[in-house]
């Protein structure tokens, strides 16, 4: 069962002090993901001036649905309780079928999204591409010529879409010495335990020289690569990745509240997992994704994009252990693919962030989390399972 956790308000006398290198991990992030603004240097993401876009409401009763994992029987209710959950949506037709706040989250709460934010990102650039702004055929260097010097010298900017390019990047979170780790550090999540260490994302990407395979031969998840593609999007259009999101996603979706990205020492948003929301608002990003780009009648990317990627990926890129939750999946401009025969994609970050989307069946669902463990194939399998039963029962 979930615990409720001693942190929801560190500043009350006699509550424990979050540690600087640990605000992330379990305990500490029963509270801290709903409250990133109060640890960390951020950026607004705003909603703009305009009309907040309609989200009907038609709930359903769902907690008796059943589904098996791990060889038993469970509910939709029961896993709502025992897998760390703070905030659960459900769209269906449209319409909001179910809507849940945990763990002392409400409807404005603006909860962390670790790497679903790489999906943020690649829509964004799904929707520059479109408008002829940026080219995804291009060489990295066309637009930043500094990776000249290092491995993704040859690159396009659809390899680092799709993390396709071979550089070197030890994803590992656990590690002390990772490229993770530094990244963790240059971003400003973590202190520095390493005074040679890049001091920011730019300088973490610069120092990138080592290549483990051709460009374009294999999936290899690596966060860098959304930031990559992050500064390919800034110096493409001179504006900010927040202000981009802003401009080309968050104010013309109409979402109801600002978001935030955390902010590095040099003021660089993290493209790839520093992205906060309300439920409703990624709700709203779901849902967009669902209308084939538009969203109130607004079209604000391409239906040929969103099309391209969840029927275009390549599957024989994706495997090793990435086949463990996806067996039949593929990844493709910053989303996880389930299959590319029913079309079905995902936004996915560590700790149990998880937006589904399938068009065919008119269906998502949003679940925001703080598990105890970065990744875990047993909850994603569980939480996969509840969705999918969850849209069975709708009659999709």
């Amino acid at each position: 069962m979930n615990s409720v956790s001693p942190f929801r308000d560190p500043a009350a006398p006699g509550n424990p002090v979050i540690p600087r290198q640990d605000w992330d991990r379990a305990p500490w992030n029963r509270w801290t993901f709903q409250h990133v603004r109060d640890l960390l240097p951020t950026t607004q993401v705003w909603r703009g001036p305009g009309p907040v876009s309609h989200l009907p409401t038609d709930l359903r009763d769902i907690d008796a649905i059943t589904f098996a994992a791990e060889g038993r029987a469970c509910t939709v209710g029961s896993f709502l309780e025992s897998n760390y959950a703070d905030g659960f949506l459900v769209l269906h037709g449209g319409k909001i079928v179910a809507e849940r706040y945990m763990n002392g989250m409400t409807s404005r709460t603006q909860h962390l999204s670790q790497s679903v934010a790489k999906s943020v990102v690649g829509t964004v650039a799904g929707i520059l591409i479109d408008r002829g702004v940026v080219n995804p055929a291009a060489p990295l260097t066309h637009y930043l010529p500094e990776l000249e010097a290092t491995a993704y010298r040859g690159a396009t900017v659809q390899h680092v879409l799709d993390m396709t390019s071979g550089v070197v990047f030890d994803e590992t979170y656990t590690a002390l010495d990772s490229h993770m780790a530094q990244l963790d550090a240059a971003s400003g999540w973590k202190d520095h335990r390493n005074p040679n260490w890049p001091k920011s994302v730019w300088d973490l990407i610069l120092s990138l020289k080592d290549l483990e395979c051709p460009h374009g031969t294999s999936f290899r998840y690596r966060s860098i690569e959304t930031d990559v593609l992050s500064f390919v999007l800034q110096r493409a259009t001179a504006t900010s990745l927040a202000d981009l999101v802003s401009r080309e996603l968050w104010a013309p979706m109409g979402a109801e509240e600002d978001a935030y990205f955390t902010v590095d020492a040099a003021g660089y948003s993290l493209g790839d997992g520093g992205f906060n929301a309300t439920l409703r608002d990624y709700a709203r990003f779901a849902l967009l994704h669902l209308r084939g780009g538009e969203i109130d009648g607004k079209r604000i990317v391409s239906n040929e994009w969103l099309a391209g990627t969840r029927f275009e990926a390549d599957p024989t890129l994706f495997g090793g252990i990435y086949h463990e939750v996806l067996p039949t999946g593929a990844y493709h401009n910053q989303f996880w693919i389930e299959d590319t025969v029913h079309g079905v994609y995902m936004a996915r970050g560590v700790f149990g962030q998880l937006v589904y989307i399938d068009p065919t069946a008119d269906f998502a669902a949003v679940v925001l989390s703080s598990w105890p463990e970065f990744v875990s194939t047993a909850r994603t399998q569980t939480t996969l399972a509840a969705v999918r039963a969850i849209r069975g029962a709708l009659g999709s």
